[in-house]
């Protein structure tokens, strides 16, 4: 039964297709200082803060990146389109992983293509990445639904409609959990099997 909270959430899902994203044409050719690339962070991502003195990105993070060798020095103070798009990488990935898990995954990706002439480049990565992830945020839109209609069907012997609803909601944001917990599993795995392979050597 489609009631007044499963249209809400409904609504407040299908919103992410809409969400701030930057797309490889945003991204400007030009090299720019520091403060520069905070604001143009904090101008495209606006979207996706929490709340509203929430932070993008800030001269000390990017300074504690190049510091943790996440992000390669600057020249003469200015960063490239490349240093751009690893920050943009950064800012995703360190909403759920460590400054270390992140290293180990940009680690490959900056020593073989970062400020590459020939073949593959940054650019090129993030264009790719891009696209895969434009076209896969249906699919996601239609899973998060899924579970959502799921959780509805959860409790169904609680009388009470209040509890239950508090009951749902609580299913629906285990579901949604769970399912970043295996994500981030995986992810971690796939992570120290490269590093125990380079132990190995």
């Amino acid at each position: 039964m489609a009631d007044r909270y499963t249209s809400e959430m409904i609504e407040l899902i299908r919103n992410i297709q809409s969400i701030d994203y930057i797309s490889p044409e945003d991204i400007p050719e030009i090299d720019l200082y520091m403060d520069q690339i905070t604001t143009f962070m904090d101008e495209h991502l606006h979207s996706s803060k929490r709340f509203e003195d929430d932070k993008i990105l800030t001269k000390t993070m990017i300074n504690n990146y190049t510091k943790n060798d996440l992000l390669p020095p600057s020249f003469k103070k200015k960063y490239s389109k490349e240093h751009m798009i690893l920050l943009i990488f950064i800012y995703y990935f360190k909403n759920f992983l460590t400054i270390s898990d992140i290293k180990g995954i940009l680690d490959p990706i900056s020593s073989n293509f970062f400020s590459q002439n020939e073949g593959l480049n940054l650019d090129d990565i993030y264009q790719e990445i891009f696209e895969i992830q434009l076209g896969n945020i249906d699919s996601q839109v239609r899973d998060i639904i899924r579970k959502l209609k799921k959780s509805n069907e959860t409790f169904e012997e609680v009388d009470n409609e209040d509890k239950r609803r508090i009951l749902t909601k609580f299913a629906f944001i285990c579901m949604l959990s769970f399912d970043i917990w295996v994500k981030k599993t995986i992810i971690e795995n796939m992570i120290d099997n490269k590093m125990d392979s380079k132990k190995k050597k």
